[in-house]
């Protein structure tokens, strides 16, 4: 079974070396890889011609302007020639050279149409720190009247169920990922399985990370999500998720 990976990039030059190296080191043996980049002006694509012999026709690339990552994501779920899709942004890797090969096992053999597992956030200038652990684990279906989902990136899905339910909403500033999952798994009830293994170490600072007002963006987007989606939550019930935050972010500095 085909495992197309998707990755978004922009001026990515600094950081896609490792998005690349641990794609090429994964024990998986059928992934294509899609880098759609969105005109980088930086070496981003020079880095990815450089790469081009080592993928033995396993990487395809667009470069040119687009509405920003939800768009990129959209092209490349376009472009995609796998039975399953996976996303792995520009500034992050897998955690693990099995990654792939056992979120792709446990999607076949228990013949569901997603998977996802844990993810771990890093300091971007020591990518040994871990600085945050983001479990899966307790992530239940009716969380996300709650503002809870899986951890995206580590998140694999059938590429007939963007298909059947849709693609990003490239409206949405800051949570089209969230407003995504709520159509797939809330109300399209997709059949979906944790996986107990951290997948993907990310690096700080991204659009989702970024300080107060991004958390406002999202919470903004979250409220439209739901109104969109027909789904009845509130943002007083979708704040409630930052308690949950503050809680596992103090148990993790104090283990």
């Amino acid at each position: 079974m085909k495992v197309s990976v998707i990755t978004a990039t922009w001026n990515s030059g600094a950081t896609l070396r490792d998005t690349i190296e641990s794609v090429l080191g994964q024990s998986y043996p059928d992934i294509e890889h899609i880098i759609v980049d969105g005109g980088s002006t930086d070496g981003t694509m020079r880095l990815v011609r450089e790469y081009e012999p080592r993928y033995n026709g396993r990487l395809r690339y667009v470069s040119e302007p687009d509405r920003g990552i939800y768009d990129a994501m959209n092209k490349g779920i376009g472009m995609a020639s796998g039975e399953v899709v996976g996303i792995l942004n520009s500034d992050d890797f897998y955690t693990s050279p099995d990654a792939v090969e056992k979120l792709v096992g446990e999607l076949v053999g228990c013949h569901v149409d997603a998977v996802f597992g844990d993810i771990h956030y890093v300091d971007d200038k020591d990518l040994d720190k871990c600085v945050r652990y983001y479990s899966s684990a307790s992530f239940k279906r009716w969380k996300m009247l709650l503002g809870f989902m899986p951890a995206h990136p580590s998140f694999y899905c059938r590429k007939q169920v963007y298909e059947r339910y849709g693609m990003f909403s490239t409206s949405y500033k800051v949570a089209a990922d969230f407003e995504n999952l709520l159509r797939l798994i809330y109300v399209g009830k997709i059949s979906i399985k944790y996986v107990p293994m951290d997948c993907v170490t990310m690096r700080t600072g991204g659009a989702s990370t970024s300080g107060l007002a991004s958390h406002r963006q999202i919470l903004v987007d979250h409220v439209r999500a739901y109104r969109e989606n027909h789904v009845r939550s509130n943002a007083l019930l979708d704040s409630l998720r930052y308690i949950y935050k503050v809680v596992e972010i103090v148990k993790f500095k104090f283990k």
